[in-house]
């Protein structure tokens, strides 16, 4: 069996420059062009927008697209998409439709270069216009948010344009073996045949009841394989480095998973805590990847206490029309350590007579505090392979 298709029905559409020649052509072109260097975010969509993750897309948002997006999730043209892909710049100086410009990474030393980009228009948005983006996309105009406030730092003069990507940032370097790009993931689902597959998104090292739900999922939806992906760009103070958790998480794969049941990969992309709005596009880019369901589970993409605990699910029942995505999804309850069954159960499937006390439950604040002090969480909790990993990152960051 083939695997799903992209989004939009057509084939994958990767915006990376391929050829070796063509792309050296390109660099040296760029020498010349007139260049900005742009936001983390917007780098952050070069680099999907490459990899083929943001399929059909051909570039940067017209102002009437992200506005459309924002308010009904559909391009003016009618496509299916659930949060703007902007090249937002505070000031766009001289650059005007028509102008042929390079993007420089903000993230690289020596801002290098990054893509080309063919400008279509340079358009503002009003103070009203921004205010209602942020409210439709994180549900919250809370400048506490660390969303919303990424959202809003980067100005409100959109450059829109296809673009024409020359690398992939740090992710290919800082994470080698790791970072894929959605044709690569598809690759790799072909050679090992596999086409039926469910999606783990983290951004998290995973502990045993995440290992528990991705077993399950697999189980239940009788899956040739998962894809656990996870995020490799910018996180919020306090989140752990994706070093250590892609550390812990092969560990936890290596040990404890069937051998090529599981596709460990990472994609290069900035948190954007929306909640909601970003399980929708975890749901895009993993069709892209050929994943026929992604879990969903408990705030998936969450922060704080801003979206109720399936507002991620709901979204998917009450505004995604139908039709819009092929990919399923796999709708996923509280998971944890039961005492009286001697498994991780999902919270909801718990038969009569359960009561919290019979969870082995822990705040991630009270996980922290014991992997400072060298304490390993209960065997219930966290694998100890993976535990002594996380010991040794958190004991190293207090000293």
């Amino acid at each position: 069996m083939a695997l799903i298709k992209p989004h939009g029905g057509g084939n994958l559409k990767p915006l990376f420059v391929m050829d070796e020649a063509q792309r050296a052509d390109l660099a040296k072109e760029a020498m010349s062009l007139p260049s900005i260097t742009v936001s983390s975010a917007a780098a952050g969509n070069a680099v999907m927008l490459g990899g083929g993750y943001f399929t059909p897309l051909d570039g940067y948002m017209t102002k009437a697209d992200a506005l459309g997006v924002a308010k009904e999730m559909k391009t003016a043209s009618g496509l299916f998409w659930p949060t703007p892909v902007l090249n937002m710049v505070e000031d766009a100086g001289s650059i005007k439709a028509g102008d042929r410009i390079a993007l420089r990474d903000p993230n690289v030393a020596g801002n290098p270069v990054l893509a080309i980009q063919d400008v279509t228009a340079v358009e503002s948005f009003t103070d009203d216009e921004m205010a209602m983006m942020t409210d439709k996309i994180y549900r919250t105009d809370d400048t506490a948010h660390p969303g919303v406030a990424a959202f809003n730092a980067s100005g409100k003069t959109c450059i829109a344009g296809p673009i024409k990507v020359l690398n992939y940032s740090y992710f290919d370097k800082d994470f080698e073996g790791t970072f894929k790009t959605a044709y690569e993931i598809r690759a790799d689902m072909e050679k090992l045949g596999w086409s039926k597959v469910v999606a783990f998104q983290t951004r998290n090292p995973m502990h045993r009841a995440h290992e528990e739900l991705c077993r399950m999922a697999y189980n239940d939806l009788s899956c040739d394989g998962i894809l656990i992906h996870m995020l490799l760009g910018k996180l919020k103070k306090g989140d752990i480095p994706a070093d250590v958790r892609d550390a812990c998480i092969r560990k936890m794969v290596e040990l404890y998973f069937e051998p090529n049941t599981v596709l460990v990969t990472g994609y290069g992309f900035d948190m954007l805590y929306a909640g909601p709005r970003e399980a929708v596009l975890h749901a895009v880019f993993r069709q892209n990847t050929g994943c026929t369901h992604l879990i969903v589970g408990r705030d998936h993409a969450g922060v704080g206490d801003y979206y109720g605990g399936f507002d991620a699910q709901t979204i998917f029942d009450d505004e995604v029309p139908a039709g819009s995505l092929d990919i399923e999804i796999y709708k996923a309850d509280h998971t944890a350590y039961s005492k009286k069954l001697d498994k991780v159960i999902m919270m909801k499937d718990a038969p009569e007579g359960h009561t919290m006390e019979d969870f082995v439950l822990l705040s991630g604040t009270k996980v922290r505090e014991m992997l400072g002090q060298g304490i390993a969480p209960p065997p219930e909790f966290s694998r100890p392979e993976v535990a002594k990993i996380l010991m040794d990152y958190y004991q190293s960051i207090d000293k």
